[in-house]
């Protein structure tokens, strides 16, 4: 929209307050600050449900991969073929032996049920998710023979342990005797602590090596299951697909929707409804904006008789109403896009300064499963709320604007 000089001059001069118009100057401010909240809001909201799902989609996928082939009766014979069969599938990465058994741990008198996580060490050690968020102690100390494990931080808390220490790790899976099977009860020395970020990951998981595992439930060269890795988690069953021959007869695959399917599309439904409800903030702005183009069009009716009578055309002053409109809305935009940015960089800092003066805990890793709140901003839905709120101020000058164009100067300027 190109405005001649004049018109620019006007236009200018609308925006800011004249003698008189101080209250259509406070609606209009009014208006900028509605939009910069919600357009903020939008942000901020939709930032934190993309890293919620993506912290918890790579913290998921890293200690459990895009697809586990599962053993009938959690033991897998036949896991090398299986294996081998999965990494010759066009997509895959890797396929990994591992075993996960829900069993109780025991130390300083306390027990607590845990998932044992097991794995080769060369997989432990690379295993980025738990390699990159050790606490304490190292992961060369989990090598095969060692009698050596790696437990989550909380469940180190929760049972009094620390590297070095020893915990006892109890099977049901133990020795038959006359009077029943008597579960076994194996020590172990604490190797390291992590804090992967996931509650309850941190607060339950036992990660060992396998061959440690494979002795302490008597599966002899057995696996509970094979980890598969892809190169896109989206077309996991395209990839799969010429496994389910191998695998038929022995287990079933699982890949990581059928895994989460409640949680990531209770995620997916919530960060709609949110986008409906925040844009709903936008909508009232632009409403506030509309009102204020109302306002101001009736203080300056006399000003608008007189410009046409000097050979101001309709779309001279449909132009410059348009453009006080929305360059509220940009303005507005703007701030908004700022406020988003500083919440967002400070995000963590804030929740912990409004916990500290609430006394409540706002941020509870044993209900939002994540330790810290997290964020991942998508330009493109940044692009989207911006257009969005660009289009709803345009829309809420035509009006205005028109009202504006369609002022008969006669009618005015005869009684004045």
């Amino acid at each position: 929209m190109i405005l001649s000089r004049y018109e620019r001059v006007i236009a200018k001069r609308y925006l800011l307050p004249g003698k008189g118009e101080g209250f259509i100057f406070l609606v209009a401010g009014i208006s900028l600050a509605a939009v910069a909240l919600g357009v903020a809001a939008l942000i901020i909201v939709m930032s934190v449900m993309n890293g919620f799902r993506a912290e918890l989609f790579d913290k998921i996928v890293g200690l459990n991969g895009h697809a586990v082939v599962q053993g009938y009766e959690g033991r897998l014979s036949n896991w090398q073929q299986i294996a081998a069969a999965a990494r010759k599938s066009p997509g895959v990465t890797s396929a990994l032996p591992l075993i996960d058994q829900p069993l109780m741990a025991s130390a300083n008198g306390r027990v607590e049920g845990v998932l044992v996580h097991a794995m080769r060490f060369e997989d432990i050690v690379h295993n980025k998710t738990i390699a990159s968020h050790i606490k304490s102690g190292s992961l060369a100390n989990l090598r095969p023979g060692s009698n050596t494990v790696a437990i989550g931080s909380r469940l180190a808390e929760a049972i009094g342990a620390f590297p070095g220490s020893q915990i006892s790790l109890i099977s049901p899976e133990g020795r038959s005797t006359p009077i029943g099977t008597v579960p076994r009860i194996v020590s172990y020395t604490v190797g390291a602590t992590f804090e992967v970020g996931v509650y309850d990951y941190d607060n339950s998981y036992v990660v060992m090596p396998l061959e440690e595992a494979q002795n302490l439930l008597m599966m002899g060269d057995q696996v509970g299951m094979v980890e598969i890795q892809t190169t896109d988690p989206d077309k996991v069953d395209q990839f799969l697909a010429p496994l389910q021959d191998v695998v038929r007869g022995h287990g079933q695959i699982v890949d990581w929707r059928q895994m989460n399917s409640a949680l990531f599309q209770a995620l997916e439904v919530e960060r709609i409804a949110m986008f409906v409800v925040l844009s709903l903030i936008v909508l009232v702005a632009v409403f506030n904006i509309l009102s204020s183009l109302i306002m101001l069009v009736r203080a300056k009716t006399r000003d608008i008789a007189i410009l046409r009578t000097m050979g101001a055309s309709r779309r001279g002053l449909i132009r410059i109403f348009m453009t006080v409109g929305v360059t509220i809305g940009v303005l507005g935009i703007a701030l908004g896009i700022i406020l988003g940015a500083v919440f967002l960089f400070f995000r963590q800092g804030v929740v912990d300064a409004i916990q500290a003066l609430t006394g409540q805990n706002l941020w509870d890793p044993t209900v939002r499963i994540l330790t810290d709140l997290p964020s991942k901003t998508d330009p493109i839905e940044v692009t989207v709320i911006i257009v969005t709120a660009l289009v709803l101020s345009f829309l809420a000058t035509l009006y205005p604007a028109f009202k504006a164009a369609s002022t008969d100067p006669v009618q005015v300027l005869r009684y004045e």
